[in-house]
């Protein structure tokens, strides 16, 4: 294998290119890299010496990547990230100064934000972000220590999994709808309302037409209604009596306590699933981040 370092171009040189080509300008690279420009023509040529390519097109007044130079870009961009990311993650465990959480926006909002109290007197020390996503995210991509998925950890092999909550449904809906509405007390009477469909775009969650079945009830029976592709906004709907939706239980349970949300029938499918705290195998937590994993696996048995 050849020496890298004969191999290689030098850091500095592309990351010169990354810049002259992301902004289609030696000029704009020195002012963000706070050289001359002189220096950045100088770094592209000897980079493009080294190559055996032309990097750049250069015309009149402008400069744009050659064909090579698109390509070559590409993956420099994404070997600087990459570094980028890691050292920061690197940073990070050193220095403790955060712990990001990446999680749903639904999680966020009803399991997180109303526990977020006893949080700040539990660990007043950590400073917390919590970074939310319609998909679940690449934690060792983005430098996310810790995050929260629902599923089977045989999935994420990549990661360590710890269950947080089991993944179990139920109707629900708001004392308004009711107050309008005879109460619906068994599985076959909800085929008379008007239901609220989750849409989930990415990820995977359990239907109507699968909590129906639980109960003995065959999917083309279930009527259509109104659908959404966001959990939190299902849950508004619900609580202005717009209609009846599942409600998953360890982010309803709260309100449901609180009277907000009423529970409907007796049933309740239990998936067999878990949403689980991660965090990657490939990268050590930090003291506070562990701190996070632990205080957020404390709360399994406590209430919001």
């Amino acid at each position: 294998m050849e020496n890298l370092r004969q191999l290689l171009p030098s850091l500095n040189s592309l990351v010169v290119f990354e810049a002259a080509g992301r902004l289609a300008s030696f000029s704009a690279a020195a002012r963000e890299l706070r050289m001359t420009q002189a220096a950045v023509s100088y770094a592209i040529a000897r980079l493009e010496d080294q190559l055996g390519t032309a990097l750049f097109l250069r015309e009149y007044r402008r400069v744009r990547l050659s064909e090579a130079g698109q390509r070559f870009h590409a993956d420099v961009s994404i070997g600087l990230q990459h570094i980028q990311r890691s050292a920061q993650g690197l940073r990070a465990v050193a220095a403790g100064s955060h712990v990001t959480l990446a999680c749903s926006t639904a999680f966020a909002a009803f399991w997180m934000v109303p526990r977020m109290e006893r949080f700040r007197a539990d660990l007043p020390e950590v400073d917390l972000r919590i970074q939310t996503s319609d998909r679940d995210m690449d934690l060792v991509g983005e430098g996310i220590p810790l995050g929260i998925r629902g599923g089977v950890p045989a999935d994420w092999p990549q990661y360590h999994a710890e269950a947080l909550a089991p993944e179990q449904i139920y109707p629900v809906c708001a004392q308004s709808y009711l107050a309008r509405h005879p109460r619906p007390e068994a599985a076959e009477d909800l085929l008379a309302h008007p239901l609220i469909h989750l849409e989930e775009p990415f990820r995977s969650a359990t239907t109507w037409r699968d909590w129906f079945a639980s109960c003995g009830i065959e999917p083309r029976r279930v009527p259509k209604g109104l659908q959404i592709n966001d959990y939190v906004l299902v849950v508004q709907s619900v609580i202005e009596g717009q209609g009846i939706a599942l409600g998953w239980r360890h982010l309803t349970e709260g309100l449901v306590a609180k009277g907000v949300l009423v529970r409907l029938t007796g049933h309740m499918l239990a998936t067999g699933k878990d949403f689980h705290v991660i965090w990657p195998k490939q990268a050590p937590l930090s003291r506070p981040a562990q701190e996070v994993r632990d205080w957020l696996l404390a709360q399994r048995l406590g209430q919001p």
